[in-house]
């Protein structure tokens, strides 16, 4: 009697997702294969003490998912469309941005034929967010998810407690990690206190020859205390003066000075910049400095080279893609650094 198939009981989960659940994995891993005969309903209702409208219930979604079959007078088995089936992505983004897009292109470039992909946003809404976790618990192969949310305690436990339902063999998480997530799912994060550190590290010597730092920090930036915070730490191990700016103006433009834009998802804040730095005739790259938070395709011809601090959204989508392809599920941080071009 087969014994790949167990449940447990003491799971919330209802026993017929966890059957069609361990059934589709076994059948992505390898260990049904196409053309192989499944336990009987009667076989599988005995061996796990379950009714058999229950095996029924879970076969009869299988079918619908054209993941298995049946033969009248023998059986069922392991559909032969299963070998070229596509696999069903999820993409769940708490907003679409610039970045953002070239993150969704790298993981499709690199995911190729391989799969049907849905987006949905959560727009940072916890409510939004958990009903899409529930209405689409069961319905993908793989969930990947950027867990973007204000910084409150009440909402992290709701996040933490809906992405706890999705099996940690189909969930991906991108952009931010969750540490106190536990299990063997993907996570391809920033860490946002370090890496702004060693980004403006990158840049250090050039950045001392300015007489001071000015960041201006959008109001719609999430992770805005980590990042000053890293900036904070940079600026005093390299004894260099910073100030910080809730908006721009005219007034905080001065010559011999460098400005880092933490900026929203517009960049409003680096086009007030900009536009005040212009009205005063100063020359940009020369004049004054400026860096942009987050690489963008328009940032290489923005002022005829925009400089950015950047985590690499180009790798995290490939390596988003290839850690589905390989089932081969990490944590890993990914590369951050200081692109330089005209304004610095």
């Amino acid at each position: 009697m087969d014994k790949l198939i167990k449940i447990d009981t003491n799971s919330q989960v209802p026993v017929y997702k966890q059957i069609i659940e361990q059934i589709t994995n076994l059948i992505y891993i390898g260990q049904y294969r196409a053309g192989e005969l499944l336990p009987s309903m009667n076989e599988l209702s005995d061996q796990l003490e379950i009714s058999k409208e229950t095996i029924k219930k879970a076969y009869s979604i299988l079918r619908q998912r054209n993941l298995i079959e049946a033969t009248q007078g023998k059986g069922f088995f392991v559909a032969d469309s299963t070998v070229d089936r596509k696999m069903n992505i999820l993409l769940l983004f708490d907003k679409i941005s610039t970045y953002k897009q070239v993150l969704y292109n790298s993981f499709y470039r690199h995911i190729g034929n391989y799969a049907e992909i849905t987006i949905r946003l959560h727009n940072q809404d916890i409510d939004v967010f958990e009903k899409f976790i529930d209405e689409n618990l069961d319905t993908f192969d793989y969930y990947v998810i950027t867990p973007h949310f204000p910084l409150k305690a009440d909402v992290h436990k709701r996040v933490l407690k809906a992405i706890k339902r999705i099996p940690n063999r189909k969930l991906i998480l991108l952009d931010k990690g969750l540490d106190d997530l536990p299990g063997n799912y993907g996570a391809i994060y920033q860490d946002f206190h370090h890496d702004v550190y060693e980004g403006m590290m990158q840049g250090v010597k050039k950045i001392k020859k300015y007489s001071k730092l000015n960041v201006t920090t959008s109001t719609s930036s999430l992770y805005a205390p980590y990042i000053k915070d890293g900036i904070k730490q940079f600026c005093a191990d390299n004894n260099i003066e910073v100030e910080f700016h809730p908006t721009i103006s005219p007034e905080i433009i001065h010559p011999k000075e460098v400005y880092l834009i933490l900026n929203s998802q517009l960049d409003t804040e680096l086009i007030q910049l900009i536009r005040f730095a212009k009205e005063q005739k100063f020359k940009i790259g020369k004049d004054i400095g400026i860096i942009s938070y987050n690489e963008a395709p328009i940032n290489e011809i923005i002022q005829d080279g925009l400089t950015t601090i950047s985590t690499d959204f180009e790798q995290m989508g490939e390596l988003a893609a290839k850690m589905i392809l390989e089932k081969n599920p990490r944590k890993i941080k990914c590369d951050f650094k200081l692109i330089k071009r005209n304004t610095f």
